[in-house]
């Protein structure tokens, strides 16, 4: 798992899902969007403060909720704007992120819409460490289809909850779309039937849709969803909110098209099987 130190208070990486225990004390500014999972596993991981990516706002402000959140544990957090820098990206978010929203903990230290990611970061070094122990997260695998037959159909708030029983299902996946750190290995842990994931607003060099080249080289069908139209990650809401975005080729041979629903786009794969 890379990461890229950027100094002495601040390490960055491409995934909140990343941080081990070296990290705790620590400011990281992390590829991950800005949802409430995200920065519940930062909050877990006993960070000092966190940046993350606003993945486009997009529906109910999901890309940025996870501020308030910390806010209430008492952590300094802030996202960078998803075209200022490619989500997935630590490397990327430290050397042009620029900070599009801050919580009132972070503001307190002079952190601000405007600064670059590397001077909120710094800023966010006279961060008091909070010793708050988030409540667990448990709702976040959930069968969201089960028919005599057919593939099962899996919701998973973020891809680093995929394991390899995931290889006969469908997959809704409330992760971006960005291969972590542009490596196209990490698109997907195991293959599975197909797999559907936010487009974060797509963004700088449209880095919320990467994962869909990557896994047509690997015979997944895949998709995204706006993240205007679902909440990011939230599997439920991509699956009954989201409206798919772009599809690659594997998953439009088979019917997958923008505009169509991902609940239409899952039952467009089963169709298709044998």
């Amino acid at each position: 798992m890379p990461q890229i130190p950027h100094s002495q208070d601040a390490v960055a990486l491409d995934s909140i899902t990343h941080l081990i225990a070296a990290h705790r004390g620590r400011v990281v500014a992390a590829g991950s969007h800005g949802a409430v999972y995200a920065a519940y596993l930062a909050a877990k991981g006993g960070v000092r403060a966190v940046i993350l990516n606003d993945a486009g706002i997009g529906k109910d402000r999901a890309g940025i909720s996870g501020l308030g959140y910390l806010d209430q544990l008492g952590v300094a957090a802030a996202t960078i704007s998803h075209l200022s820098a490619r989500i997935g990206d630590g490397a990327d978010m430290m050397a042009r992120g620029t900070v599009s929203h801050v919580n009132r903990t972070a503001a307190a230290l002079g952190c601000a819409p405007g600064q670059s990611c590397a001077d909120c970061a710094a800023a966010m070094a006279a961060a008091r460490h909070s010793s708050v122990t988030p409540p667990d997260q448990t709702e976040t695998r959930i069968m969201l289809r089960a028919e005599a037959g057919e593939p099962e159909v899996w919701g998973l708030d973020s891809a680093s909850l995929i394991v390899p029983e995931d290889s006969s299902r469908i997959l809704i996946v409330g992760s971006h779309g960005q291969t972590l750190g542009g490596r196209p290995e990490t698109a997907l842990k195991y293959d599975a039937v197909a797999a559907v994931f936010s487009d974060a607003g797509i963004g700088a060099d449209q880095a919320g849709l990467s994962r869909l080249p990557a896994l047509d080289a690997r015979g997944v069908p895949a998709a995204t969803v706006s993240a205007q139209s679902a909440r990011i990650g939230d599997a439920r809401s991509l699956y009954e909110d989201g409206v798919i975005s772009r599809a690659n080729d594997r998953a439009a041979a088979l019917g997958a098209a923008p505009g169509i629903t991902t609940k239409a786009f899952a039952a467009r794969i089963i169709a298709s099987l044998p």
